[in-house]
């Protein structure tokens, strides 16, 4: 932006001499040397005034924030896009809803997920993708990841609102909210989202989210929910601390 500034100044001061030289000078010849040197000069002020101007509005705009595939925790309290903005841009484009959740009960982990914590034999594996970090404190017994409750949207205090185990196919984020304990900044944990059973996304990160409190990971395949089962497990230190699943089902079943 000072660059432009400069060149809109010099351009000026030149504009500005050839203007009294057009007006000056005793000869008819250099009266219109000077003319035609003025007006080009003018033109290029006057384009890079226009780019100043440009450069000067997109500066001032507020950063655009995309959705990411996947959320980490925050102290703060972030903007959420709620199911109902993103089922209102889905309603434009596609006529077809872009969610429909027909089971409202809270959930927690239980069943096959539930088993997997405690049984060995069923407990899966880290994917190595995402256990690149190491941690630099050590996994405490009494740190704990609570129930994953799954929504299509959260409260600004990380609470899922309506919380349910089965929704429609499409297009749309879905929130997996959790509580924590016993934490420490410096744990690495890791979460994986998978699809029947394949892995399909994930993250790996250096916690710094304090020892306690609720926090949430959000997820929105750019191919859209497709018909299945997903899963969501919670790693810290490279232990699987947390697992819980969804159904997702056809949606103009789930309408009726």
């Amino acid at each position: 932006m000072g660059g432009l500034v400069l060149l809109v100044c010099l351009t000026m001061s030149v504009t500005v001499k050839s203007w009294r030289d057009a007006k000056r000078s005793p000869y008819f010849f250099l009266r219109v040397q000077a003319a035609k040197r003025m007006q080009h000069y003018l033109l290029v002020s006057l384009s890079l005034i226009l780019l100043a101007v440009i450069v000067a509005i997109y500066g001032w705009q507020a950063p655009t924030v995309t959705n990411p595939h996947l959320a980490v925790l925050s102290r703060s309290k972030p903007i959420v896009q709620t199911a109902a903005t993103v089922a209102e841009s889905e309603i434009i484009a596609d006529a077809s809803p872009a969610s429909v959740e027909i089971d409202l009960s809270p959930v927690s982990n239980q069943g096959l997920a539930q088993t997997a914590l405690t049984d060995p034999l069923l407990k899966p594996a880290l994917p190595e993708q995402y256990n690149q970090l190491e941690a630099k404190v050590d996994l405490k017994e009494s740190t704990k990841i609570g129930d994953i409750l799954f929504s299509a949207d959260i409260s600004d205090d990380y609470e899922a609102v309506d919380p349910g185990r089965r929704f429609g196919d499409g297009f749309y984020t879905l929130y997996a909210t959790f509580d924590y304990g016993e934490m420490a900044d410096g744990m690495t944990w890791s979460w994986v989202w998978k699809h029947n059973g394949a892995v399909v996304d994930g993250g790996n990160q250096v916690w710094q989210y304090g020892d306690d409190g609720p926090g949430y990971v959000y997820f929105k395949p750019d191919e859209g929910f497709q018909l299945g089962e997903y899963s969501l497990e919670v790693w810290v230190n490279t232990e699987l601390m947390a697992q819980s699943d969804f159904m997702i089902i056809d949606s103009i079943s789930a309408s009726n």
